[in-house]
């Protein structure tokens, strides 16, 4: 009897232990930042510095990039074009995270395959990689105590959604909702009996990730007929306005966009925001838009509150 008491007690304090130091999924509470290519260093300082308005800071993730940023928490990664990238100027899409290494710890202990340790970069934040299902490469970043960014130039100080090619809503679902706990956002396409763009924002906050679906071949990668133009519209940052109309009108009357591709003018978009599109000079397109809906949204309703300035 003595025995089985005892081999009871053990199974119980093996299983308390056990449930003791699993990991539990820290907060992810906004978009941190978006990392591009470029193929003319000196064109793309120009569009997000002057154009933009961002701050040129060292990139303290890696030494050969620039850091353009909208704020202390928010910004843009610039890097050269490495060989063999054929149209793709996507280099990763990345979360900030209050705890960087629970993190990493309950990716790891849900069967995800993480480096052995978080990064710390030349600012003091702290950050690793991973590939999601189809093989984005996602960062998650802790940001810097106490960091302070001046950007007065700025178009906005607030990235609020960053989006990318997405095959499979299903299979990306899988990290994104099940796993990291995104919550549902707005859904909608250019037709309503399609859905082109799905959005889900992070847990614990309301900046929002966009599956940009593609209709071409199932699976995961660049569609090969895919044109880097096309590429760029997909792959995208949007930061938000109190008034699209009245960013664009800064916008013409400085001169600032002069020499920059943008759209024609501002619209409003499916989701019923207020919208106006730039690219980068390798076609990555920066979206304003605003923060709420100006007209009813098509194809569902909202289903989280928008963020704020």
């Amino acid at each position: 009897m003595r025995l089985k008491l005892t081999a009871a007690f053990l199974l119980v304090s093996a299983g308390f232990a056990a449930t003791q130091s699993a990991p539990t999924r820290p907060k992810i509470t906004g978009i941190s930042h978006l990392s591009v290519y470029t193929t003319d260093a000196k064109a793309t300082e120009h569009y997000y510095a002057t154009v933009i308005g961002a701050a040129k800071l060292p990139d303290p993730e890696n030494p050969k990039g620039v850091k353009y940023a909208l704020s202390a928490t928010q910004w843009v990664e610039v890097l050269p074009l490495p060989a063999g990238a054929g149209v793709n100027r996507l280099d990763h899409s990345a979360f900030n995270t209050d705890d960087v290494e629970e993190m990493r710890r309950y990716l790891a202990a849900h069967g995800w395959k993480t480096p052995a340790h978080a990064t710390k970069g030349t600012d003091g934040s702290r950050w690793f990689g991973v590939l999601d299902p189809e093989g984005n490469r996602i960062e998650f970043v802790q940001p810097a105590a106490g960091a302070k960014v001046d950007a007065p130039n700025a178009v906005g100080h607030h990235i609020i959604h960053i989006g990318f090619l997405v095959h499979s809503r299903a299979k990306e679902d899988t990290f994104y909702r099940d796993l990291l706990g995104f919550k549902p956002y707005w859904f909608g396409g250019m037709q309503d009996d399609k859905i082109d763009w799905v959005s889900q924002q992070v847990p614990d906050g309301h900046d929002w990730l966009e599956y940009m679906m593609t209709s071409g071949p199932s699976g995961s990668g660049i569609p090969a007929e895919m044109s880097q133009r096309q590429l760029g519209v997909l792959d995208h940052l949007s930061i938000g306005a109190i008034s699209v109309d009245t960013v664009y009108a800064d916008l013409k009357a400085s001169g600032r966009m002069e020499g920059t591709r943008t759209d024609a003018h501002t619209q409003i978009g499916k989701d019923g925001k207020g919208q106006f599109n730039l690219y980068d000079p390798d076609g990555i397109r920066l979206e304003l838009m605003t923060f709420h809906a100006l007209e009813k949204p098509c194809c569902s309703p909202f289903t989280a509150d928008d963020p704020a300035e």
